[in-house]
């Protein structure tokens, strides 16, 4: 039996991406045509969907589903955030000079405060796990890499990064925020 190619890409071997790009590709493009209103939007999705795809790999287990349902998931989720995400933008409204005053928008005071109380959450963290997740999220470190530059045993570097990010969940659940949704972000479930 063949190894599936999404615990070859989690490893990096060379050419895994590419192999999983051919195979999935047709997948991936087909839902995200389905989804995006043009097709240059689609293909910028198809980009996030495949870094997302590559970014989670690791995550897949055979034994909870198939490699084509994995990525589905994924390419789901991904083309829901991105279908939210255009219908919060504002229409674009030709001003006039009768046009009455916008009213002061509170979302990037809402925003701001969601960071502060995530930023404090992340320091509440055991130094190891914010360690191990600042070198994941902020310079997107792949295990395997974060382990080479920490001298961490990789096991160790995915159960930090595992126990970190349930703790930040507790944490921000615990503030009030809807904390980490499956995919690793911030919001709710998509």
């Amino acid at each position: 039996m063949e190894e599936p190619i999404l615990e070859r890409v989690a490893r990096n071997e060379p050419g895994a991406v590419d192999e999983m790009m051919s195979r999935f590709g047709g997948l991936v493009w087909s839902l995200a045509r389905r989804s995006c209103p043009t097709s240059a939007e689609a293909e910028d999705a198809v980009q996030e969907i495949f870094v997302e795809i590559w970014r989670t790999a690791a995550r897949f287990d055979a034994s909870i589903a198939g490699e084509a349902t994995f990525v589905a998931m994924i390419t789901r989720r991904r083309l829901i955030d991105r279908t939210r995400r255009r219908s919060r933008r504002p229409e674009s409204v030709a001003l006039t000079e009768s046009s009455p005053a916008p009213e002061p928008n509170n979302d990037g005071l809402e925003v701001a405060e969601e960071a502060g109380v995530a930023s404090d959450a992340f320091e509440k963290l055991r130094p190891e796990q914010q360690k191990v997740l600042r070198l994941a999220i902020h310079h997107g470190r792949s295990h395997e890499q974060i382990a080479a530059t920490t001298g961490m045993p990789l096991g160790t570097v995915k159960t930090h990064a595992r126990r970190g990010l349930i703790r930040l969940r507790q944490l921000l659940e615990g503030s009030g925020l809807q904390g980490l949704d499956a995919t690793g972000t911030l919001g709710g479930a998509s």
